[in-house]
């Protein structure tokens, strides 16, 4: 008598240990590593407080179009993970090797035209942030040393991309460490004139940034060629790793459509979002002096409490897209799953200590009465922006752009942002005249409201796409 065996069922959420304990070692390295690289540009701000406002501002005026290029750098990085880490996911480390010099190669060419654009039209880009001209003249100081930094960070980053896709992740936690403390101690010495040295002001900064850049970009040069052990990168050369892997000049232009493909979409995500930032800030910029200080606090809370969210949603693209490349579509749904739980209980868990801490985290600002209680209603406010954000940002830009569904986030930010946020907030500000936490509620409402079609897109599992050859 033949007993039929019932195949293995999935179960609906995963039970396997490996997953919790791979998933939260690598949120914690990424959130540290997130942390310490956004104090990174804090360290000039803080300091060029210190040392004259003038200088502040004209640091904070060309970080402005460092976070452009930030927008850039995520674009070609996130697009080189989505393929990576599916090859990963099948062990193929030939393609990787030909997906890492297709975009070292798009980001030299993105960081050349940068750089000219730098270089040729500086007052014209500084004039975009503002008229003064005496933060201007500090500006154009800062960026003449600052701007040959955006090439570096561009490809570092795309080096601790495909890093981050096959799972390695502590060294770029280790790079932003060594960076930060060559940055403050830098900046310490030369704004100052510390030690001897002479007293630079802005220039000194941009001096600290410049050998901090630099250095990153070495350390992760040398890790790649002395110590990985998995990808091997250097070793058949990046000339798209032909000779090394048997990739034919026929797959290799494949491989170029396909992380043009990727790459496209992501470029105009990034782009719009970041143009919309800058844009946002200046219709809060139009309301009182107390609502500007509010705001200010409020966001600061919001931004750390945000690396949380940007770390998850980083290891969920990571771990999904291996998944994918090993063809176990079950897994793939129960990991899924297990993920959009996860990240709904981080959201209540950060929206509700956001809240909780808002009295005690205010009590380090010397605000005005009317400051502080607005303040202690915006940082209410973002506690619940903050359960929206951490559920649909992992999940369309984690678990849905990292299974393959590259164009969805880039459609649903483009409505939500330029055809109901930017409306909404300017008829908020300056034609229905809001109260402030109105207003700032339109600004960040995109984070609630995008949470449906993130669930309707993620329940019809259409994501899961092998976007390998």
């Amino acid at each position: 008598m033949n007993v039929r065996t019932e195949p293995k069922k999935e179960p609906f959420f995963t039970r396997d240990p490996a997953f919790f304990r791979t998933l939260f070692s690598m949120m914690l390295v990424v959130a540290l590593q997130n942390l310490v690289a956004y104090s990174v540009n804090m360290a000039d701000n803080i300091m060029l407080g210190s040392y004259r406002q003038d200088a502040l501002s004209g640091a904070a005026t060309v970080n402005q179009i460092f976070f452009m290029v930030q927008q850039i750098a995520m674009a070609i990085g996130n697009s080189l993970v989505v393929l990576s880490s599916q090859y990963w996911g099948e062990k193929r480390t030939g393609p990787i090797h030909a997906l890492t010099g297709i975009a070292l190669k798009f980001g030299a060419l993105a960081s050349l035209l940068i750089l000219a654009v730098c270089m040729l039209l500086p007052v014209p880009l500084l004039r975009l942030f503002t008229d003064d001209t005496q933060i201007i003249a500090q500006g154009q100081r800062y960026l003449a040393l600052v701007q040959w930094t955006f090439a570096l960070y561009i490809l570092t980053n795309i080096l601790m991309s495909v890093l981050r896709s096959v799972g390695t992740v502590k060294i770029s936690f280790y790079i932003s460490i060594v960076s930060l403390l060559v940055n403050v101690a830098i900046n310490y010495v030369l704004i100052f004139g510390h030690f001897g040295f002479p007293e630079l002001g802005v220039v000194g900064a941009a001096v600290g940034t410049l050998a901090a850049r630099t250095l990153e970009l070495v350390i992760v040069v040398v890790y790649l060629a002395k110590f990985d052990r998995k990808l091997k990168l250097f070793s058949g050369g990046l000339s798209a790793g032909r000779a090394h892997s048997n990739t034919s000049a026929t797959d290799h232009r494949g491989l170029r459509r396909d992380y043009a493909r990727v790459v496209a979409p992501n470029l105009v995500s990034q782009i719009l979002w970041g143009v919309s930032v800058p844009i946002q800030t200046a219709i809060l910029g139009h309301l009182s002096t107390d609502a500007i200080a509010a705001n200010s606090v409020a966001t600061t809370f919001y931004q750390y409490l945000k690396v949380i969210v940007v770390a998850m949603s980083s290891a969920s693209a990571v771990m999904i897209g291996n998944a994918i490349g090993k063809g176990d579509h079950k897994k793939v749904k129960s990991d899924a799953r297990t993920l959009c739980v996860i990240d709904l209980a981080v959201g209540l868990v950060l929206g509700l200590a956001l809240f909780l801490l808002r009295g005690p985290l205010l009590s380090f600002y010397n605000l005005t009465d009317d400051a502080t209680e607005m303040a202690l209603n915006l940082i209410a406010l973002m506690s619940l922006i903050m359960v929206g954000m951490s559920y649909q940002m992992p999940v369309s830009s984690g678990i849905i752009q990292g299974g393959g569904d590259v164009t969805f986030t880039m459609k649903m930010n483009l409505v939500s942002v330029w055809l109901i946020v930017m409306p909404l907030s300017f008829a908020a500000a300056f034609w229905w005249k809001w109260p402030v936490e109105a207003v700032v509620l339109c600004v960040q409402s995109d984070q609630i409201f995008k949470g449906l079609p993130t669930f309707l897109r993620f329940r019809s599992y259409k994501w899961m796409k092998k976007l390998t050859s």
